[in-house]
């Protein structure tokens, strides 16, 4: 990891509380995903709110989740994260 890397992840870890660790772990499974299966997106989308210490309702879960796997990916998710 180069002094950059390790800045930011640094940054991200001091303002977030979450371990580079646990991104690279999310990305590997982003990697991966099948963002047209309702179940996998719905665990990716409580795991990211999970580490971000962020509750997400079961509406807010719904409307992620439909978005997604319909490749309707919102630009600005917090604008989601407000309603």
């Amino acid at each position: 990891m180069n002094h950059f890397q390790k800045g930011l992840f640094d940054k991200i870890q001091q303002n977030s509380n979450i371990r580079p660790e646990d991104i690279f772990k999310v990305a590997d499974a982003v990697k991966h995903a099948d963002f047209s299966d309702e179940e996998t997106v719905r665990r990716l989308v409580r795991q990211l709110a999970k580490m971000a210490g962020k509750p997400v309702s079961k509406e807010k879960e719904d409307k992620l989740v439909q978005s997604i796997t319909n490749n309707n990916i919102p630009s600005d998710f917090s604008q989601m994260f407000k309603k």
